[in-house]
C-alpha cells in the first residue's frame, strides 16, 4: 500500500497532472485534448500521462490514431483509506491534549 501512496501522491504532487485529472473528471478525452491547455511540448505532456497511470490514476487505449484517456477515480481509495488512518490518530492525539489540559485547568 505504501508504495502505491507514493505513486499516487507523487502524481498528485504535480499542477499539470491535477488539471489532467480534473479534466477527466468531465469525462474521457484523447491526449491532445488534455495537452491544448499546457505550455510544453507533447512528450513531455505524455510524461505526465504516463506518471499518472503508473499511479493508476488513468489508463489509455488508441482509437485509430487517437490515444483516449479514461480517469479512474477509485485509485484514490488509498489515499481516501490513509487520510481516514490519519483523521483516526490525530483526533486521538487531540481528544487526549483536551482532556490533558481540563485536568490541568481544573487543578488550578
Amino acid at each position: 500500500m505504501a508504495n502505491h501512496l507514493d505513486h499516487i501522491f507523487t502524481a498528485l504532487a504535480d499542477p499539470t497532472r491535477r488539471a489532467v485529472i480534473a479534466r477527466l473528471g468531465q469525462g474521457e478525452a484523447p491526449v491532445s485534448t488534455l495537452a491544448s491547455p499546457h505550455d510544453m511540448a507533447l512528450p513531455s505532456f505524455l510524461k505526465h500521462i504516463h506518471q499518472l497511470e503508473r499511479a493508476g490514476l488513468v489508463s489509455t487505449r488508441k482509437v485509430g490514431r487517437t490515444r483516449i484517456c479514461t480517469l479512474h477515480p477509485e485509485a484514490l481509495g488509498t489515499v481516501n483509506t490513509w487520510l481516514d488512518q490519519q483523521r483516526h490518530i490525530w483526533e486521538g492525539r487531540l481528544d487526549r491534549l483536551d482532556a490533558f489540559l481540563s485536568r490541568t485547568e481544573d487543578d488550578t
